[in-house]
């Protein structure tokens, strides 16, 4: 789902009218319109409840009266306050007031020259309305306000039950990074927007004024979407549910059909986040999975996996991976027949396993999903990514992508979706930022922000659980007869954004059983089959 910017949204509503002759008007009769069937759906019937919608100059005005018209028409209990003075509503706002007036619908002006603030306030009893809707400004604010539109935002804050139209008032519309603290917006219980989510609605700190927000069809064709000059996503989890009907199989299939995972892993004192990595590519479908790891680890990780194959390789005297692993062909036997590796999770960061890591890198020409003390080994050699015979996944979490960029991971933080999308771009690489809001940046420019997870996944092995999801589904996509032959990036893009999905709803799911606090990585994998299940379901749910 494309995420547009208010210029984005601005620019193909234009060009709706200008190319295929659809009225402004219309499309604000259908705006308002939707606006009235999500309320219906979140709050079950509107009748007998008391509703004060609270208009503004511009179009975001506008939509409020055909709402309140709509709600009018339906018998309900409505007041409709326009906080500006006749001579500024102007256009499809001024079209939609007299339309109001004409059919009764009782309306108030409280402009800033008036005594706004006490009959505002009057109006925000719950003795007197039960919801409020704010219609004030929506995508077009123009920061910072103050005086009578900061003053009728914070009236509007005290109230319990607020839907937004377009977006709570107050906010930035493009915001991604922290919100200034000048910025005054009411919190909704329910925000309706139309076309396509704006970054308010999905990045926080903004997001968090939106407890539910939800995107309304108005009439503009998604060619225009498309070609609307947005690289930002959002992933939903009806579109991971379309990505996973490629992965349906055939009555006649056998295990070859689903790629071979090679792990490369573990080191003494953690050989945790090597089985699970493993187990976790296993459960997302790959049809076979092979983890080799320093030789004194072998008959650990044997002894844990009952599906998985295990290989051992040249350890260091510390229990990690020594350059010795290349002697005789070693590792060039191991990749043969494999599908991609999955590199780095628990290898340690000696300088031996980080010599390994390097040359691997330069040697290796499948597809890899580098993790952990993989992306700490290519700290300062970034130009060991680019000099690959096939794709690259990294998978960091903020720290570890600090690292890579030599930055406080503060810095990061504050700018993460430029930093993700220039470095994909620069190096050719896809970049899994991992953490709250997880996002993928492609080689393309596109990024792609992920709807699920929560703060229960904050612990030691989840990502250790995503490098084998990740490393799973690609491995099936590489090995569909139709990919062998056409590998297609945007293909690439949507397994990828797909895996990130699996991982954090099988996070949503334990959550549901085991809480936050108790929740630990092992817990995703119990519930990953679950999470395939959802998503598949999800397609065919309206």
């Amino acid at each position: 789902m494309r995420i547009l910017t208010a210029a984005q949204m601005q620019q193909v509503d234009g060009e709706t009218t200008a190319r295929y002759g659809l009225p402004s008007l219309l499309l604000m009769e259908n705006a308002g319109s939707g606006v009235v069937r999500e309320m219906e759906r979140h709050f079950g019937r509107l009748d007998g409840m008391r509703v004060l919608v609270v208009c503004g100059k511009g179009n975001n005005g506008g939509d409020g009266l055909v709402l309140a018209r709509q709600l009018h028409l339906r018998k309900l209990s409505i007041q409709v306050l326009l906080m500006t003075s006749s001579d500024r509503l102007k256009g499809d706002a001024w079209t939609n007031l007299e339309i109001a007036q004409k059919m009764g619908v009782p309306i108030q002006w409280a402009s800033e020259k008036e005594n706004w603030q006490e009959i505002l306030e009057g109006w925000l009893d719950p003795t007197r309305i039960d919801i409020v809707i704010d219609a004030l400004l929506g995508t077009g604010v123009r920061l910072p306000l103050t005086g009578f539109m900061a003053g009728v935002i914070r009236s509007l804050s005290q109230f319990p039950r607020i839907v937004a139209i377009d977006l709570p008032s107050g906010l930035e519309c493009d915001l991604i990074g922290v919100m200034s603290s000048e910025m005054v917006a009411p919190m909704s219980e329910l925000t309706v927007t139309f076309t396509s989510p704006k970054p308010a609605h999905v990045f926080l700190p903004a997001a968090r004024f939106s407890e539910k927000w939800t995107v309304v069809p108005i009439g503009i064709p998604d060619e225009l979407v498309e070609a609307s000059g947005s690289w930002l996503s959002y992933v939903t989890l009806k579109e991971a549910g379309k990505t996973l009907q490629m992965f349906v199989r055939r009555s006649d299939a056998h295990k070859g059909h689903f790629g071979h995972v090679l792990g490369i892993a573990g080191s003494l004192g953690k050989t945790g986040a090597a089985c699970m990595m493993a187990q976790s590519a296993l459960y997302s479908g790959a049809g076979l999975v092979t983890l080799a790891v320093p030789s004194p680890c072998q008959p650990i990780v044997a002894g844990q996996l009952l599906e998985v194959m295990t290989e051992s390789l040249s350890s260091n005297e510390g229990g990690g991976l020594s350059t010795k692993a290349f002697e005789y062909s070693r590792l060039e036997g191991l990749l043969q027949g494999k599908t991609i590796v999955a590199l780095g999770p628990g290898l340690g960061t000696d300088t031996e396993t980080v010599e390994f890591v390097k040359h691997f890198l330069q040697e290796c020409r499948l597809p890899v999903v580098l993790d952990a003390d993989g992306i700490n080994a290519v700290k300062g050699a970034c130009e060991l990514m680019k000099r690959r015979g096939s794709f690259l996944v990294l998978t960091p979490h903020p720290g570890e992508f600090a690292r890579l960029l030599g930055i406080p991971t503060r810095t990061l933080l504050n700018n993460r979706i430029k930093l993700a999308r220039d470095f994909a771009i620069k190096w050719e690489v896809y970049l899994i930022l991992k953490g709250q809001q997880t996002i993928l940046a492609a080689p393309s420019g596109e990024v792609y922000l992920n709807s699920t997870g929560n703060p229960g996944m904050a612990t030691g092995g989840s990502g250790d659980v995503l490098t084998g999801i990740v490393a799973g589904m690609i491995a099936q996509w590489l090995s569909m007869p139709d990919t062998k032959d056409n590998l297609s990036a945007q293909d690439l893009e949507a397994v990828i954004t797909m895996a990130i999905l699996i991982h954090g709803l099988a996070g949503d799911l334990a959550r549901e059983v085991r809480g936050e606090q108790a929740l630990v990585a092992s817990d995703l994998m119990t519930f990953m089959a679950k999470a395939l299940l959802r998503a598949r379901d999800s397609v065919s749910i309206q």
